[in-house]
């Protein structure tokens, strides 16, 4: 055989092995995909966590507009959001009296860092019952306002074993047209549609385009962004373990809109009356029953009150005079009627301690709402048995 013969059999044979290597290659890749999307389990690598382990677990639910600078996330993956909190971190001590909180943005503590939230004032009350029982409080707030959204957090939250449920509330999260708007709920179709069953919500699962998963979007190539957003979660937390920081704070933000247009309509809503079937109470229903034995705080919370242009027709950007003050007349009966624990804090706050929308506080402010909800937590923890 001549070198030239040689050559062309050597170039031939490897040829076929580069042949046989991409075939392989592709029939396992195939393969895998095909494994991934019958299993997805999404659910299940969104528990695997370095958090609580290698660093410590994050002080709220992870959540960033710019993550590069916050080291921190937005993801749709619950279980992810769960296992990178503190909360998931150790079983609960004996001598705990565990308050989750529940609720928005101002629960979660937009602008504010994670020693000047809510969760943090009244835990640096560090408060114990007549059984000697520490009150320790957890932020499970999420800064969307939406009931529906806060019954979903509430449904995995339970797994926890609280003691009590402490749930902020506005109007802004009861029309029914803000239920289903959120990302977070728009990717978990399935168990936001089996809470909409269980509990017989006028909620309508059809009001919006939910993101559901197509064949592709169930393979490892279609599943690349979440699963790229599971690895940066954990990425993110070696960040967070060194500097403590879980959200871009500014120097400077836009204030709180204090001049205000004469519009007096309330998502589509005109007076002179809002009715009890305009917002969600159903909703918030199904959380007190979801708690079950477990005692609901409900807490209006507070609201900027403008005295600029307008204010005689509107308390501030959200919400016209009227609206507003019928939600806290029928949400007030409401919880007569029902027998709910339900403190109103609507005015609690003085107007220049708002920061950039009309329901975010400033850490003085946000001072003064612990301090005054932490009392009714005492009487309530006081009431509440040994678990």
């Amino acid at each position: 055989m001549t070198n030239q013969e040689s050559n062309r059999a050597g170039i031939s044979k490897n040829l076929r092995s580069l042949r046989n290597i991409l075939l392989k290659t592709s029939i396992l890749f195939i393969f895998a995909n095909l494994v991934f999307a019958a299993c997805f389990p999404m659910t299940w690598l969104g528990k695997l966590t370095a958090y609580n382990f290698l660093f410590p677990g994050r002080q709220r639910l992870p959540y960033a507009d710019n993550p590069a600078r916050a080291y921190s996330l937005s993801l749709n993956n619950l279980e992810a959001m769960f296992a990178s909190h503190e909360l998931d971190g150790t079983p609960k001590p004996s001598d705990e009296f565990r308050v989750l909180l529940i609720g928005d943005s101002s629960t979660w503590g937009f602008l504010l860092p994670k020693e000047q939230t809510l969760s943090a004032y009244l835990n640096q009350a560090a408060v114990r019952i007549p059984d000697n029982r520490r009150v320790r409080v957890y932020n499970l707030g999420y800064p969307v306002m939406s009931l529906t959204k806060d019954l979903l957090i509430l449904s995995i939250a339970m797994r926890y074993q609280p003691d009590l449920i402490v749930w902020p509330v506005t109007l802004e999260s009861f029309p029914y047209d803000k239920q289903l708007f959120s990302p977070l709920l728009q990717n978990n179709r399935s168990k936001v549609v089996e809470l909409i069953s269980d509990y017989q919500l006028a909620v309508d699962p059809e009001s919006v385009k939910w993101n559901d998963q197509n064949w592709f979007s169930r393979t490892l190539l279609g599943a690349r962004r979440p699963l790229a957003d599971l690895l940066r979660l954990q990425l993110f937390g070696i960040l967070w373990a060194a500097t403590g920081i879980d959200q871009e704070i500014p120097d400077r933000y836009i204030p709180r809109q204090e001049d205000l247009t004469a519009e007096v309509s309330f998502h589509n809503l005109q007076p002179p009356h809002l009715q009890e079937r305009d917002l969600a109470f159903d909703v918030l229903a199904a959380g007190i029953q979801m708690a079950g034995n477990v005692p609901v705080l409900l807490v209006n919370e507070p609201i900027f009150i403008s005295e600029g242009k307008n204010s005689d027709i509107r308390y501030n950007f959200y919400y016209p005079r009227w609206a507003y003050d019928d939600y806290r007349a029928l949400i007030a009966r409401k919880s007569e009627e029902n027998g709910w624990n339900y403190l109103d804090l609507w005015d609690a706050i003085p107007p220049n301690e708002f920061t950039n929308t009309a329901v975010h506080l400033t850490p003085k402010g946000t001072s003064i709402f612990a301090q005054r909800i932490l009392e009714v937590i005492f009487n309530i923890a006081n009431q509440s048995p040994l678990n």
